[in-house]
């Protein structure tokens, strides 16, 4: 992808669901090898501006978090305390300007609820800005998309 987005830079490109980091099959079990991988491929891409990240659809199963498993659905606490290092990198390599949240649904209904997941969202970002929130939750989108132009 990054190849694509240097050969197009004046086109915007949007990463969706963290560019997939798989956590079954194969790869179960490799969480760390895969983030360390993850992370260095994030950076590179996240160097072309024209590349935009989608933040959601992480705790779909084939990522390995195994919440579709569990006996009770996650709260917010726990879908953080999975995922955080996820969002924490995309974060930091993309800002907030060029970072948007999103859900997954109804795909992501098999591991959270809508609240639950829009709820874990907040308690990530409570410590930001309010221009840091008001870009992931609205204004990211409203620019890439082109919403409410005419």
């Amino acid at each position: 992808m990054t190849a694509l987005a240097r050969a197009f830079p004046d086109t915007t490109i949007i990463l969706n669901h963290f560019s997939g980091p798989l956590g079954i099959g194969p790869y179960a079990g490799q969480r760390e090898t895969i983030f360390a991988q993850w992370r260095r491929d994030l950076a590179e891409l996240a160097s072309c501006p024209n590349v935009v990240a989608k933040l959601g659809g992480l705790v779909m199963p084939i990522n390995g978090f195994d919440f579709h498993y569990a006996a009770q659905p996650p709260t917010s606490d726990e879908i953080l305390a999975a995922t955080e290092p996820f969002y924490r990198e995309a974060l930091a390599c993309f800002g907030a300007d060029r970072c948007m949240f999103e859900s997954n649904f109804p795909v992501d209904k098999a591991s959270v609820s809508y609240p639950v997941l829009w709820n874990a969202f907040k308690k990530l970002v409570a410590d930001g800005s309010k221009g840091e929130r008001a870009a992931l939750f609205h204004d990211t989108a409203v620019r890439c998309y082109r919403l409410g132009a005419s």
